[in-house]
């Protein structure tokens, strides 16, 4: 069992940033990769960033590439961690519900846990 608590999202204006931060923590947690995911009204579920356990592999969606930046902190253990998402130079288009996930081994394939979501709005 893995757990995700997502926090960080808000209101910021174009061009503005935000981090949103993902506390993942379980037993099995070591075996997963981290990702983050969106889902804005009327659109379909969009992959956004995902952190591998072996290596530490970042992947981003092309829609993101260079805006976007992934890291993990796991200072504590590698049953409790702490995935960022750093969200710069952000654009209207990027409002939606945002949400980590918990991905068996690889960035590749459905997740097997995520967490409730955290809403990001980006709007003057």
């Amino acid at each position: 069992q893995v757990q995700l608590v997502e926090s960080g999202g808000g209101l910021v204006q174009p061009g503005g940033s935000l981090r949103l931060s993902c506390a993942a923590s379980g037993s099995t947690l070591p075996y997963y990769a981290i990702g983050w995911f969106r889902q804005a009204p009327g659109k379909e579920r969009e992959g956004v960033s995902c952190i591998s356990t072996v290596g530490g592999k970042t992947t981003y969606a092309d829609s993101v590439k260079g805006r976007f930046t992934i890291s993990r902190d796991n200072s504590r253990d590698n049953a409790n961690i702490t995935v960022y998402l750093q969200m710069n130079s952000l654009k209207p288009e990027d409002t939606a519900v945002y949400y980590c996930a918990a991905i068996w081994r690889l960035c590749e394939g459905e997740y097997d846990y995520r967490g409730q979501g955290t809403q990001v709005t980006v709007s003057s």
